[in-house]
């Protein structure tokens, strides 16, 4: 197996169910959900019934876009039916670099132009194209040349926007909270100037909701709480069920350049494989039928509650994407190392190693919550006995 880390965690799990990880003498509570995957939690029987409803029926049939496949078009238009009207042609990949790369070309193809802007400190795949809108060159200068022509805007921050954004720019791309950057949400005054100076130069704004899709944050998409609404939307890992899927999603209008002019301007050939889009429209449904998105709001408000301790100096975030805040990196470092030696999953993030990352699956109990949060206050003064 290929690393990209000299010190993997290296745990074998043989079974995951709900918010548990099973090892050989070990359980583990999995408050990150593979970085915001398994949303509905391990092993889901609803998931579970329709991957194997679906495979009774068949598994891939041709390269996408060539047959009509009915797990497909149901999600397509299970989606259209929660989005607004500009948001109704959906294109599937298979994860969410790839999907940040189609709406990079859908933007290019559909504007002429060639420039893009994104934020600073924002994280939209490790391909080449979603490697150009990052801003930090530590994760991309041993893999230049990149992408030219991207500028950066700092997150909440509207003084340049009208100088960044102009009639040469293909898009915006924005996360509505950032992910990588310690779970820091957009202000609806910053997107609504985002939105106005796009309208205004005709560039598109592009919504990654590839963390914060499907019910993270307390609904179904985070922008549906924040008065903006894109123009492109990008969909991956919770959106998977669990299996690998990604999508970007437009209007008609703009998506359709990519039938000629070449004709197959986007293709794929997994994208939205019958095995993953049965998985997501069963993860769908199960969102709404088991109202699971009701209960977000008191879960984040628990974990506030019970999350108190003078080392933590803040909790950023929204819905169950919270990030605990430490003033020190070694000390939340060695509160992480502890608490999976507890057997509790928990991570860092990439451009903010002093806050831990909670984002367990969303049917996490009450009493679940409130276990873990013993865990990692109880490992917040263990370190803070060790140091004195």
């Amino acid at each position: 197996m290929a690393q990209t880390s000299d010190n993997p965690l290296a745990i074998e799990i043989q079974k995951a169910e709900g918010v548990y990880l099973y090892a050989e003498n070990k359980t583990y509570i999995d408050c990150i959900s593979g970085i915001s995957v398994s949303n509905l939690g391990h092993s889901n029987p609803v998931i579970n019934e329709a991957l194997k409803n679906q495979i009774d029926k068949h598994l891939h049939l041709m390269v996408y876009g060539e047959m009509i496949q009915s797990t497909q078009v149901q999600l397509a238009e299970k989606l259209a039916a929660y989005l607004p009207s500009n948001l109704q042609s959906v294109y599937f990949v298979n994860s969410g670099s790839e999907a940040i790369e189609g709406a990079m070309k859908l933007a290019k193809r559909y504007t002429g132009r060639s420039r893009f802007v994104a934020q600073e400190y924002a994280y939209h795949g490790s391909t080449h194209g979603a490697l150009s809108l990052m801003s930090e060159p530590y994760f991309s200068h041993s893999f230049a040349p990149l992408l030219p022509g991207i500028d950066f805007l700092r997150q909440n921050s509207r003084s340049k926007i009208n100088n960044l954004i102009t009639r040469e720019t293909a898009a915006v791309f924005i996360e509505p909270i950032m992910g990588e950057k310690g779970y820091l949400p957009c202000t609806i005054p910053y997107l609504q100037a985002i939105r106005k100076r796009c309208d205004e130069t005709g560039a598109l704004l592009i919504f990654d909701e590839i963390q914060t899709g499907y019910g993270r944050t307390g609904s179904l998409f985070a922008f549906q709480d924040l008065e903006v609404v894109p123009d492109v939307l990008v969909l991956a890992k919770g959106f998977g069920g669990g299996l690998p899927l990604g999508a970007f999603i437009s209007s008609n209008k703009i998506m359709e350049v990519l039938t000629d002019n070449p004709v197959l301007g986007h293709i794929t050939t997994f994208g939205g494989h019958p095995l993953s889009c049965a998985a997501s429209l069963a993860a769908l449904n199960y969102l709404h039928d088991e109202s699971v998105m009701a209960t977000i709001p008191e879960k984040e408000n628990l974990f506030r509650n019970l999350l108190q301790h003078p080392k933590i100096k803040r909790i950023d975030g929204k819905g169950l994407m919270l990030a605990l805040v430490f003033e020190d990196t070694q000390f939340c470092r060695k509160v992480i190392d502890a608490c999976v030696e507890s057997g509790l999953l928990i991570d860092w993030f990439l451009y903010a190693e002093n806050r831990i990352r909670l984002s367990p699956p969303l049917i996490i109990s009450k009493e679940q919550i409130e276990i873990v949060s013993g865990i990692i206050i109880e490992n917040i003064q263990k370190q803070c006995n060790l140091e004195q």
